[in-house]
This record gives C-alpha cells, structure tokens and sequence, in this order.
C-alpha cells in the first residue's frame, strides 16, 4: 500500500514548515515546496527529525506552469490526499488611496490567484480516486479589519469564498475543501506586521502589540504549530464530515 502523500506550498519557514513537518509526523509524505528549493532545508531536516519525510520542490504559486510542474511531481510521489496552499505575502501596509496597482495586483496573486492555481492542479486526480482534502491558509483578517492591509484582507476573504463554493462542487466526489484562518502568529512576520501597523497609525510597537494580544481573551499570540495540528486534523480522516469550513485558530480574536 502507498504512503499517502501531502502538498504544502510555501513550506519554507514560519506556518508552511510547522504544517509540513506536522504532516510529516503524522504519516504523510510531504511534497514541500518553495520559490527556491534550497530553502527547504531546513524544513527537510525537521520533517526528519520527526520521523517523517519532505521533499523539496521549486514552485511559484503565482505562475501557472510552475504550479502544474509542481503538482505532477507531488503526485509522482503517490496519490496525493492533501494539499495545504499555504504560500502568501502580507502585501503593503498603507491607505488604500496610496496603494498602487501594482501592489494590488502583486498581493492577490499570491494570496488568491495562488490558492486557485494550487487547488486545480490536484483536483483531477482527487475526483478519479474520489478522496481528497484541500486545505486554504485564509486568515482573520478575512473576516475581521486590519489597518491599512486591503489587498491582504480582500485575498484572504476571497479565500473563504473559494473554499465554501469548491467544497460544494466537490462534495459529490468525497472530497473536503476546508480553509484555516490564523490569528497573529508569533514569529518574524507577526513582528513586521506590528512594526508596521505602528508607523501607519502612529503608535508605539508595544501599542500595535497589544492592540492584537488584548483582543484575544486567552491574551497572547498563536504558535505556528497550532496552525499545523489544525491542518493535521484537517487532512485526516478524523475530520470526514468537517468541509466548507473557515476554522479560526486565533486565540478568540475571531469567533465567527
């Protein structure tokens, strides 16, 4: 019998490594990918240690080809159960009126557009074999304002849309579309989005801080391996009747 095989895009750090080595753990062998491989490996090396295996695979989620290249190497690898579109920027920090295009567009390419690309490569192979979870890293500020992050909260609320919709399409193949929403993340990321939510509201970083700690009654951040046991229980049978789903794990930021 194959090892069943999980995709995780952006799986180089942060979120995408804590998913991709829990994946590992639990019995799957993770196709992790990243615009650039030899990112990956520490990720590799922490699948390992875990007792499980990634393999690392070049992918920009922004750019079809890469994305179809990427999807027929994971399956290579055996039938692919699950897949996690996790990959996404955090996009600019400033007034919509002064937000370019470019930015604009830059944003939602990742976060959105990226998420469609991931999905529909796999999704053939998971309605012939009639099995399938597909996992989408939305956020809480797809359902929740943040200062000054338009693009972000659009593509990620954009996000929940596609994953209700594709859950029904889905449905009648025995495939689960399911999407995660973070809260604040402990890590480098959640730092720069602080320090820059202080500078475009004029506060202190220690204002911007708390303004996403004391918003949560258990008062702290989220750890990245809380993100991934969600995923865990996301791509495993134990959630078999859980789909069109936008599961917080936001320590009570968001409880809708």
């Amino acid at each position: 019998m194959s090892v069943p095989v999980a995709a995780v895009t952006g799986a180089n750090r942060g979120i995408g490594r804590a998913i991709a080595v829990a994946l590992a753990a639990s019995g799957f062998t993770v196709a992790a990918s990243a615009r650039d491989p030899a990112s990956l490996a520490g990720t590799v090396a922490a699948a390992g240690k875990a007792g499980g295996t990634a393999v690392p695979l070049a992918c920009d989620v922004r750019d079809e080809a890469s994305v179809a290249a990427m999807a027929a190497q994971a399956q290579a690898l055996g039938p692919v159960h699950a897949v996690v579109a996790n990959a996404g920027v955090a996009g600019p920090t400033r007034p919509l009126h002064e937000i370019t295009l470019g930015d604009w567009r830059d944003t939602l390419a990742t976060d959105l557009d990226g998420v469609f690309l991931t999905f529909r490569a796999f999704i053939p192979a998971m309605i012939e074999r009639r099995d399938g979870s597909l996992i989408a890293i939305s956020s809480m500020t797809g359902k929740r304002p943040l200062h000054g992050r338009t693009p972000y909260a659009a593509a990620k609320m954009g996000v929940i849309g596609l994953v209700r919709t594709l859950a029904t399409e889905l449905g009648p193949y025995r495939i689960r579309v399911n999407a995660v929403c973070p809260g604040p993340v402990a890590g480098p990321r959640i730092d720069e989005v602080i320090r820059k939510q202080a500078a475009a509201r004029g506060i202190t970083e220690e204002q911007a801080r708390a303004a996403f700690t004391g918003a949560s009654p258990l008062g702290r951040l989220v750890e990245a391996g809380e993100v991934a046991a969600a995923c865990a229980f996301l791509a495993s049978e134990d959630s078999a009747a859980v789909t069109g789903e936008d599961l917080n794990v936001a320590a009570g930021v968001v409880m809708y």
